[in-house]
């Protein structure tokens, strides 16, 4: 279930690993070929029901029914690719002609860019929940801060709140952006007050709320994150000249990661240019007749694009923060190589998992007060993530799967990791056919973990038809294949683990 460490994991034949990147590699390619000739197939019906686009390309077609990529791909070309590119611009400057006065510089540009953005009403509401948090910091009770944060969260789902911030902008998409990034800023805020709480700073007051403003308008992670905490920005933004890493060219590291990020973003448009998965998805018709490849590639893609999407949503803010000292959370870890669930969350947003560790799981106890207090923090933990995402059905299903798969996991550690399990698997199998067993049972993980993924991304409707097809009707037709493929998937995800590129 979970990798054990890496130096006890067992090498195997290179010709059986070469078998494994075989069988991956080409059941992934197959399958997608299967799903881009069903898009095909049916792409006068998917045009007709979801207004497929004119491609980038002459004659092609796009699917554009991904709301966040289509969101933030509109965004970017709007405003925020060229408010970001200001930022990289502006810091450099204040780096060469007044470094003391860099903070400063880019706390402003960030006010600056989310007001002409957003719009003085909508900073108003992100200047009252700030306002609100730091003033309740001050008293350092941390059970108020999570009083006083969860109740400003929950603003967000109250209706007539909702009415009046629709009619401040001309377009539903104006009204998300701020939706999104109050969301994303009440993190910042927990993060601050919980800092304050624990380990008052020597700061006065005025200056713990000019870097509170500093933390919050950060222009690169002001929208969609990723995260980190409070401690740690200000930390780092405080690190003297001195001591900042002359020898790394920027040019050089601009230009690489620029095209790294321009690779990402053509491969992604390439997906929703061949394989309309997101159409597909939202028709139960459709994921009805999908042959069984096509199905399994329907999963594999919906589950790749998203990885693909986040390097890109990712990958622009971390860069621009890489050139400004700050050390962004690591970029997402291709999900084909993760088989278990406890992996999944700590390797795809490892800025959110290290919030959530260090804000919400260690201080319930964690690990520390025995099995009853970590499933209590582990569930507490999923709780606030549903909560955060807008607690819909389909997020309350995602998050008790990822919590069921934690928990099963965990026990299942503990179990083998026993003294009588582990006298009785060394003495009946070798450390090559241990890890095989490993890599069986991470393939079963990996199975739920796609299921989970899958109602986290379509819906309950999606995750329902997948199970009904793959578990109950291909139990004996289906199943078994898809075990055996998921099987080399764990295989490659384990040889990756103990040796990273």
């Amino acid at each position: 279930m979970t990798s054990k460490p890496k130096a006890l994991l067992a090498p195997l034949p290179w010709i059986e690993i070469l078998v494994y990147w075989f069988l991956s590699f080409g059941s992934h390619l197959y399958s997608f070929y299967q799903l881009h000739r069903f898009s095909k197939e049916h792409e006068a019906g998917l045009e007709r029901g979801f207004h497929l686009e004119r491609g980038l390309l002459k004659g092609s077609k796009r699917d554009p029914s991904d709301f966040e990529w289509t969101f933030w791909t509109d965004w970017a070309k709007k405003s925020l690719l060229w408010t970001l590119i200001c930022h990289g611009v502006i810091s450099r400057l204040s780096v060469i002609f007044f470094p003391k006065q860099r903070v400063p510089a880019l706390t402003l540009y960030g006010l600056l860019a989310a007001s002409s953005v957003l719009g003085i009403k909508g900073v108003s509401v992100l200047l009252v929940h700030l306002g609100l948090s730091f003033v309740v910091a001050q008293l350092r009770k941390p059970a108020l801060s999570w009083a006083c944060s969860l109740l400003l969260l929950s603003t967000l789902h109250i209706q007539w709140l909702e009415e009046i911030q629709r009619g401040w902008y001309e377009t539903e998409e104006e009204y998300y952006l701020l939706l999104f990034s109050v969301a994303v800023c009440g993190l910042r805020f927990i993060s601050f007050s919980l800092e304050h709480c624990w380990c008052p700073l020597d700061h006065i007051g005025i200056v713990q709320l000019c870097w509170l403003f500093s933390y919050t308008f950060y222009h690169p992670f002001f929208y969609n994150g990723p995260i980190i905490s409070y401690k740690d920005y200000i930390e780092q933004m405080q690190r003297p000249v001195e001591e900042r890493d002359r020898n790394r060219s920027a040019l050089g590291y601009l230009v690489l990661r620029s095209g790294r990020l321009i690779l990402w973003w053509c491969i992604a448009e390439y997906l929703i240019h061949v394989m309309y998965m997101h159409s597909i998805q939202s028709n139960e018709t459709y994921l009805e007749i999908l042959p069984p490849w096509a199905l399994g590639g329907l999963a594999l893609a919906l589950v790749q694009f998203f990885f693909v999407k986040y390097l890109v949503l990712f990958g622009l803010p971390s860069m621009l923060a890489t050139l400004d000292e700050l050390i962004p959370p690591k970029l997402p870890r291709c999900v084909s190589i993760m088989y278990s669930f406890t992996g999944m969350w700590r390797h795809f947003d490892e800025g959110l998992y290290r919030w959530l560790i260090r804000y919400i799981y260690v201080p319930l106890g964690g690990s520390r007060h025995g099995p009853l207090y970590k499933m209590l923090s582990t569930a507490l933990a999923f709780g606030f993530v549903c909560l955060w995402h807008g607690g819909h059905d389909y997020l309350q299903y995602w998050a008790l799967m990822n919590w069921a798969g934690i928990l099963v996991e965990n026990g299942l550690k503990s179990l083998l990791s026993s003294s009588c399990i582990r006298a009785i698997v060394e003495q009946n199998f070798s450390a090559a056919m241990e890890r095989r067993c490993t890599a069986l049972l991470s393939a079963c993980s990996t199975a739920m973990l796609i299921l989970s993924n899958l109602v986290f991304l379509g819906g309950v409707h999606v995750g329902r038809i997948f199970w009904k097809r793959v578990f109950i009707q291909g139990w004996c037709t289906i199943l078994p294949p898809m075990l055996a493929f998921l099987y080399c998937f764990a295989q490659i995800g384990l040889e990756w683990t103990s040796h990273p590129p």
